[in-house]
């Protein structure tokens, strides 16, 4: 697939991305708990990732090789909570685009952090003048598009 693919398919994974936190949001006011629904969410999420991995077979992944893995992997799954659990609190306060703004911004940052020293065993993509123009583009854009709404 070209990059052109795989950019529109990040897109279709944004809008998706971006209808979880209300929903959630609608579950924390009928439990009345924003903790259990994000509980019941992550739970949701594990179960289809169970089924998706044991629908496609021995060709994706071998469970045994848990034990190879860093201890820090656990993070992803924490972020993944923080995620969920905060959006569930945040969202209703500030709103779904000023949450995602923030989100963003926090993306954009760590995201070229990761791509500067090639963190986690990725390729170094060193920040140059012209990233920087369009992470701040981007930034400014989505602050842009916040800022209309109030």
């Amino acid at each position: 697939m070209n990059t052109l693919i795989y950019a529109l398919i990040a897109i279709i994974i944004g809008v998706g991305i971006s209808l979880q936190p209300p929903i959630n949001s609608v579950m924390a006011r009928a439990l009345n708990s924003p903790i259990l629904a994000a509980a019941i969410s992550l739970f949701i999420s594990v179960n289809f990732a169970l089924l998706v991995w044991l629908a496609l077979g021995k060709k994706a992944g071998d469970l045994s090789q848990i034990k190879s893995l860093p201890w820090w992997v656990i993070i992803g799954g924490m972020i993944g909570v923080l995620f969920v659990g905060g959006s569930i609190v945040i969202i209703p306060i500030i709103g779904v685009a000023l949450f995602f703004v923030c989100v963003v911004g926090g993306q954009l940052l760590g995201s070229s952090v990761i791509d500067q020293f090639g963190l986690f065993g990725l390729p170094v993509k060193p920040l140059n003048i012209t990233k920087m123009l369009g992470l701040f583009l981007v930034l400014a854009g989505a602050i842009l598009v916040q800022s209309s709404n109030t």
